[in-house]
């Protein structure tokens, strides 16, 4: 990652991602500002999605829905969700068939996007309270997991919850969950800590997306609900027809996150 990218504005990392310039990870990016998940769905299906997210608030806390056809989100000025996305995941039938950097071409009208949530909001208060992110630290793409916690069912919406993990010094775990628990719209407290195993993760080596990172002695991993569970959901429930953002590359928006708090 150019490091100078680190000091740019969300507009300024939106326009690199439409020209194509930017196509990395946008952990540690535009500090202060919501980072956000995205599922695009055809509207034969966005009522029953719409409904998952309310069921399942904790992966899928939404932030904004737009209407049929609609690409441009209030939550940023002049923002094409078809390409201010540093990556997106293409699905049909539950299967991931392409990776794209922009999908003004597979554009429809009848496309419904929803903005979800995402943990690297609330990633900046843990670091302003000296709490260390190793995957910020060394510059990669925070690692997810695959889960056997199921999330409740909407219509044809089915699926278990995608899990974000942060090693965490264990001295500090108890001020890690009261930070972020004051971020309810971006997954807020964490859902697990500890014991990987109880929520069917074999290897913290080997995440399902993102990064490995190392886990030290004095620290426990903290899992966090995580905006990557739609795609698990779209795969588990073999949807038609969806477009994602890629695990990791999120779109900066233009709100605060303290209006989260």
């Amino acid at each position: 990652m150019n490091s100078s990218i680190q000091h740019y504005t969300p507009a300024e990392i939106r326009a690199l991602c439409r020209n194509g310039a930017f196509s990395g990870q946008t952990a540690g990016l535009a500090d202060g500002h919501v980072q956000a998940n995205l599922m695009i769905l055809p509207a034969a299906d966005a009522f029953d999605f719409l409904l998952f997210c309310q069921r399942n608030p904790k992966p899928c806390p939404l932030v904004e829905v737009l209407e049929p056809g609609c690409f441009s989100p209030s939550c940023t000025q002049d923002g094409d969700l078809r390409s201010d996305v540093p990556g997106y995941c293409v699905y049909r039938s539950g299967v991931l068939t392409e990776q794209l950097e922009d999908v003004r071409a597979l554009w429809r009208d009848d496309l419904v996007s929803f903005i979800l949530g995402c943990s690297f909001s609330f990633e900046n208060a843990l670091m302003r309270e000296g709490i260390a992110l190793r995957h910020i630290e060394q510059r990669k793409n925070v690692a997810m997991y695959k889960t056997i916690l199921a999330c409740h069912s909407a219509g044809r919406m089915k699926g278990n919850m995608v899990v974000s993990m942060r090693p965490i010094k264990a001295t500090d775990v108890a001020r890690a969950v009261q930070i972020t628990g004051r971020y309810p719209r971006v997954h807020g407290a964490p859902v697990h800590i500890g014991f990987p195993q109880r929520l069917g993760i074999a290897d913290l080596s080997k995440p399902d997306f993102g990064d490995a990172v190392s886990l030290m002695d004095d620290e426990l991993p903290v899992f966090w609900a995580c905006g990557v569970t739609p795609q698990y959901v779209a795969e588990l429930s073999k949807l038609p027809f969806c477009i994602t953002h890629s695990p990791g590359k999120m779109l900066v928006t233009d709100l605060k996150n303290e209006e989260f708090v």
